[in-house]
């Protein structure tokens, strides 16, 4: 599916068949005489992206990439956790100062865990949803996009209750990773106008991931609902806008999102 894409970028239609009687599955069909250069398009393709030195797909086969940059991502929450006593007053999703106009507080908040086992029940989850996301997207797009779904969903909690509150957690971005895996899937429309079947399956798939993990009485389901249909969002664009081809500037704009946050709630704090 990857190299469909990759070929129709290039003007060169192909279509995804099944391969009678050679064990492998699925290929890729296209003109006589375009298949030199739809060779060639895939060699380069693959010749390129072996830079990507973090990126290993799944064991068994299965095409499935993951990014082993979640787990600096993972560190880094483990990190701040250590230092959270100075943080949590600065950084904390506090309703009534956003709405006083600390809108840091909607990013800062998504680095703060309420102890350990919260701190666990994020990494965790985060380390497989982001390295899947990071995998597919490129680590930039996931990471800024995923930081932006956590970040909406703080704010659609915040009209939604309605109430004063305070919050924190990375749920909100786990879910929006979650989103993004769901929202890749309207690609298969550029492969074949008649995905609409495994596009809808796989949108299905994402809303029961959510419902399982994202669906607590004890979490802000508020802030996971909103990561979740955000990223879900962000996901779909992405990919059919193909922002990965942006990945080294979305990775630049995600390092001044968490940091500018950061710098403005201590600087505030002071």
């Amino acid at each position: 599916m990857d190299w469909g894409l990759v070929l129709a970028s290039q003007g060169i239609e192909a279509s995804i068949e099944r391969v009678p009687g050679s064990g492998r599955g699925w290929g890729l069909k296209v003109a006589a005489d375009e298949a030199d250069r739809a060779i060639e398009v895939i060699r380069l393709y693959r010749q390129e992206n072996r830079r990507f030195a973090w990126r290993r797909e799944l064991p068994g086969g299965s095409g499935i990439l993951f990014h082993n940059g979640a787990l600096l991502w993972v560190a880094v929450l483990c990190l701040l956790y250590l230092f959270q006593p100075r943080l949590l007053d600065a950084g904390a999703f506090d309703s009534a100062a956003v709405r006083s106009g600390a809108w840091w507080r909607a990013f800062t908040a998504t680095w703060l865990h309420a102890d350990v086992a919260h701190l666990a029940a994020n990494t965790l989850a985060g380390g497989l949803t982001m390295g899947l996301a990071m995998g597919r997207f490129g680590p930039g797009t996931a990471l800024l996009l995923s930081l932006l779904g956590g970040a909406a969903g703080n704010v659609f909690a915040l009209y939604a209750r309605g109430i004063d509150y305070r919050g924190l957690g990375a749920s909100g971005v786990v879910m929006a990773s979650l989103g993004l895996l769901a929202g890749h899937a309207v690609t298969w429309w550029r492969v074949s106008r008649h995905a609409t079947k495994p596009v809808i399956a796989s949108l299905g798939a994402g809303l029961f991931l959510f419902l399982i993990v994202g669906v607590d009485p004890r979490a802000d389901v508020l802030a996971h609902l909103g990561g979740f249909v955000s990223g879900l969002l962000l996901g779909a664009m992405a990919a059919w806008l193909s922002w990965n081809r942006h990945d080294r500037l979305l990775a630049v704009a995600y390092a001044a999102l968490v940091l500018i946050p950061w710098i403005r709630a201590l600087t505030v704090a002071r």
